[in-house]
């Protein structure tokens, strides 16, 4: 087993830079989810792990070795790719065994190998069919049983749910998250699924135009977010947003229309800050009804419905605080009406303060 280190590494294309400086420490035995949307640079960071992309700058130590210049055969890495990749004239039991012929992994010692991942994927039924003859989700149990055989230092994953449909996602997701528990193997996860990397990683790398914008488990990323992108970012519903200004005391939050007192717990942040502009964040579950029980101080405030989602055990609701959009969930023996004017309590305790120029987190 192995883990990974990025150390300032770089990658350009010409005058393009795509990853900048990353700095990235993926222990061993972890399993580190790699987020963000599409072009933040988070496959091109696996893809270099890998050796399918060379490093502009930096170094890349994969255990003990800075892997800069080996090639891909010599890193001791497995991958599983979002199109399965799978040989479509071979059967599955040939597709398990094709790298471990290559490498001249003597018969016994193969078939082994094979049978063993085949029974921990519970895909041994299966070792004689074709790959168009296997569902989607049987298709991506194949594709994780080849990395398996070869008993790499790090399996790499990109994207490798992204072609399945809902519920198999979801499945799959607890597959893999318990097929990683069991081998103990170093993964990277890339995935622009802030649910996959909250509910599969150990920890989680939330990138931006090919920035690391925040590293750490699910549970600090969510309730500490380091920056605005972050917040909207990770959660769903995502964050709601309200400018404000500091009262001069620093002890109230006053918006277009609407005053929040800053509660006890958040004043040694706004101390001395008078007259600051902020941008406050609230996450759905701190938005709740007069008639719902509420954690911590609250202020109420009364806004107007624009849209409500029923999904059976809740609704999610978009409404107007003055100018701002407002997101929230309510049992749905609360269903407002459409455009109804109707009170919510916020929990001030879990408002996230961040500086409106820099968008980063109001810290001490």
């Amino acid at each position: 087993m192995a883990g990974v280190v990025f150390k300032n590494v770089a990658k350009r294309y010409g005058d393009v830079s795509v990853i900048e400086g990353l700095n990235l420490d993926i222990r061993d035995h972890e399993f580190m989810v790699l987020v963000g949307p599409s072009g933040c640079g988070k496959s091109t960071a696996l893809r270099m792990i890998a050796g399918l992309e060379e490093i502009t700058g930096g170094a890349l130590s994969i255990g003990d070795r800075v892997v800069n210049e080996l090639a891909p055969k010599e890193r001791d890495v497995a991958m599983v790719f979002q199109n399965y990749a799978l040989y479509p004239h071979m059967t599955i039991r040939e597709n398990l065994e094709f790298g471990l012929k290559i490498r001249k992994t003597p018969k016994p010692e193969m078939d082994r190998l094979v049978n063993d991942a085949a029974e921990i994927l519970g895909i041994t039924h299966l070792l004689e069919r074709k790959p168009k003859q296997l569902s989607g989700g049987q298709r991506q149990r194949v594709a994780l049983g080849r990395a398996i055989v070869r008993k790499p230092a790090v399996f790499l994953f990109d994207e490798p749910l992204s072609n399945l449909d809902a519920k198999l996602r979801v499945q799959m997701r607890s597959e893999i998250k318990k097929l990683q528990q069991r081998l103990g193997v170093t993964s990277v996860y890339v995935t622009h699924d802030q649910i996959e990397a909250m509910t599969m990683g150990h920890r989680i790398a939330v990138m931006k135009d090919g920035k690391l914008q925040q590293l750490g488990t699910p549970l600090e990323v969510y309730e500490r977010p380091a920056n605005v992108f972050v917040a909207q970012f990770i959660g769903s519903p995502p964050m709601s947003f309200t400018s404000v200004t500091l009262s001069a005391n620093g002890e109230a939050l006053e918006g277009d229309g609407f005053t929040l007192p800053v509660p006890q717990s958040l004043r040694p942040v706004t101390a001395g800050k008078g007259g600051r502009k902020l941008k406050v964040g609230i996450r759905p579950d701190n938005i709740v009804s007069p008639s719902v029980t509420a954690r911590g101080e609250t202020a109420q405030v009364e806004v107007k419905v624009e849209l409500v989602e029923p999904l059976g055990n809740e609704v999610i609701v978009h409404s107007r605080l003055a100018d701002n959009s407002l997101v929230f969930r309510l049992p749905p023996q609360h269903t407002p009406e459409t455009g109804a004017k109707v009170p919510v309590l916020i929990e001030l305790d879990s408002l996230h303060l961040f500086d409106a120029e820099t968008e980063q987190r109001l810290s001490l």
